[in-house]
């Protein structure tokens, strides 16, 4: 992918980001387009404490969990505002991703199970906060791992996303680079309905804002940065932001 693509579109007010940090894990994991393992900070953000805490969900709930308590879960992480793909009351893969971007959000670990320290995330109201003072955009957060859809400065939604993993590897042309998203302010410039085919494998419904960089859906989003460059989602998160009008062409993206 092309790394050297010249912003395409006005720079955005950004405003300086929150200086407290909570303590750094690390998790490495393998995943099919562009693996790598890496390790990352996750720094804690600001909570929302206008959103009331929910009771206390029994203990270490995970993916394959029903019932009751999985639905007061997914309600509850969509008003924190963390995508879940709906409430149907199954703890499925995509409300695991959910759960993902708030332990990220959070700083603790990213497991996807709901512990302890998930539950106090939640009953705290633990979200990340925007960059951004003005305008409808996307940011993605590369220490956090999360994509935000942003609207004059309030963050709509939080979905998880695997950027590049800052390994070397091969380009097409025989060339050795390293595997990384680089940060600044863009726009969509291209998007393909379709998988997408390219040099290092398909990618689902891109949305193309530097050079062959785009967010695009994939079957395996690890809780790490895992790619060539590209901010990849789950499937179904893609085809979200393409419903959702979120990411038409000429939409700011911001990449930190």
């Amino acid at each position: 992918m092309s790394r050297m693509a010249t912003p395409l579109s006005p720079p955005v007010r950004i405003r300086p980001r929150p200086l407290a940090r909570a303590a750094v894990l690390a998790l490495a994991a393998s995943c099919a387009l562009g693996t790598g393992a890496a390790l990352l900070a996750a720094p804690a953000h600001a909570s929302a404490p206008a959103v009331p805490a929910p009771a206390t969900l029994p203990p270490d709930l995970r993916e394959g969990d029903s019932g009751a308590d999985v639905t007061e879960l997914q309600e509850r992480l969509n008003e924190l505002g963390y995508w879940t793909n709906g409430v149907d009351g199954e703890f499925g893969y995509y409300t695991e991703q959910a759960v993902v971007a708030l332990q990220k959000a959070a700083g603790i670990a990213r497991d996807g199970i709901v512990g302890p320290d998930t539950q106090e995330a939640l009953d705290q109201g633990v979200r990340p906060s925007a960059t951004t003072d003005s305008g409808d955009l996307l940011e993605i957060d590369l220490d956090d791992q999360l994509l935000l859809v942003v609207s004059d400065g309030e963050v709509e939604r939080v979905i998880n996303t695997s950027t590049g993993s800052g390994r070397p590897y091969e380009r097409w042309d025989g060339t050795e680079v390293i595997a990384t998203t680089p940060t600044g302010t863009y726009s969509v410039f291209r998007e393909v309905d379709a998988w997408d085919p390219g040099p290092y494998g398909a990618l689902y419904r891109p949305k193309y804002f530097n050079g062959g960089i785009a967010v695009h859906g994939y079957p395996s989003v690890p809780a790490h940065p895992a790619s060539h460059g590209c901010a990849r989602v789950s499937m179904a998160a893609m085809d979200w932001l393409w419903e959702s009008g979120n990411m038409e062409v000429h939409t700011t993206v911001v990449v930190y």
